[in-house]
């Protein structure tokens, strides 16, 4: 099989690293060729994945007709905001039928569409766009470590056939049916760290992160339910699983923004101190904004959007939070 992979950060290139260890025939594309000529010549990506090196067998290049040609997938590793505009600028190289399977973790600010959706609809054919999400940082896929996730999509034949591709020795894929609840539980999940990131950059302990968590899956569960989706994919590798490895991980870049904003960084410095996205901070007005539509009370996700957007300072958020009424756990 020929994978190509729309996008050079992170997660894309440790796709093509680990891909790439397993056999396949791997093409990377990335939207700077600037950028992306460096990353060919030297088979090194230090600006979003250092200490690893492609090997010569991936082809890098900023020609999209030439990493799509012949393949018979393409995973999107585009961050959430740029998917609508990368899919449309390659849409004639996409046909109708080739699977298009999204890695992004979060929900387009214009439309509050998630991922998969935007792929749909810019390219068509929604039965062929699928979903690859998890406890999956590109830091250890890259160094071969042991990762588990899962691959959701509507088409069963598809979604078989890619979950024995794209799977190696040490990248187990399980399937799940609810795409709509593995896409919303990668999204969510980023907003819950941040808050799990505040609190570390305030100085708090592990009780306070535990809080934090096992009340960020309530509140993604209760958004996920009234959106449509399935309340065990919350509570599996997508959700429960995710969410861990983000909201602890050093390599949790959603946490480690928290961190910044709970230590006293405006958004803005926050936002210029990496070219790693943190997609939780779009994400948390979107979600805010859906779910009082849905009308699903979200008290950390309220509270993560009034910090970055709204000028509340985060130790008045965790007063808010701990003085709100007494309620039974649900």
């Amino acid at each position: 099989m020929r994978i190509a992979i729309l996008g050079n950060g992170g997660f894309g290139t440790a796709m093509a690293l680990s891909l790439a260890r397993a056999g396949r025939e791997v093409a990377l594309w990335g939207h700077d060729p600037a950028y992306t000529g460096q990353i060919a010549a030297t088979r090194r990506n230090p600006r979003y994945l250092e200490d690893v090196e492609l090997p010569a067998s991936v082809l890098v290049s900023a020609d999209a007709a030439a990493v799509l040609h012949g393949a018979d997938a393409v995973l999107v590793a585009v961050p959430t905001q740029h998917i609508r505009g990368v899919v449309n600028s390659l849409r004639g190289l996409l046909g109708t039928t080739l699977p298009l399977v999204s890695l992004a973790k979060g929900l387009e600010q214009a439309s509050g569409l998630r991922p998969s959706e935007v792929i749909a609809a810019v390219a068509g054919n929604a039965s062929r766009v699928l979903v690859l999400s998890g406890p999956s940082h590109a830091e250890e896929i890259a160094r071969g470590l042991p990762t588990t996730v899962v691959l959701a999509g509507d088409n069963e034949p598809v979604v078989r056939r890619l979950q024995e591709q794209l799977a190696t020795p040490t990248f187990r894929i399980y399937r799940n049916e609810d795409l709509m609840g593995v896409e919303l539980c990668g999204a969510l999940k980023n907003v819950i760290a941040l808050a799990a990131g505040v609190a570390d950059g305030l100085g708090y302990g592990d009780n306070t992160k535990a809080a934090i968590l096992s009340r960020g899956i309530f509140e993604m569960a209760r958004f996920g339910l009234a959106a449509g989706a399935r309340e065990r994919t919350f509570h599996g590798l997508a959700g429960v699983g995710d969410l861990a490895v983000t909201a602890f991980s050093r390599h949790g870049r959603n946490r480690a923004f928290g961190e910044r904003i709970g230590r006293g960084e405006t958004l803005e410095q926050a936002l210029s101190a990496s070219p790693k996205v943190a997609e939780g901070v779009w994400t948390s007005r979107v979600v805010v904004e859906r779910a009082r539509r849905l009308g699903v009370e979200m008290p950390l996700c309220e509270a993560v959007c009034d910090i970055l957007f709204h000028g509340l300072a985060p130790q008045r958020a965790v007063r808010a939070l701990m003085e709100r009424d007494p309620k039974a756990e649900d």
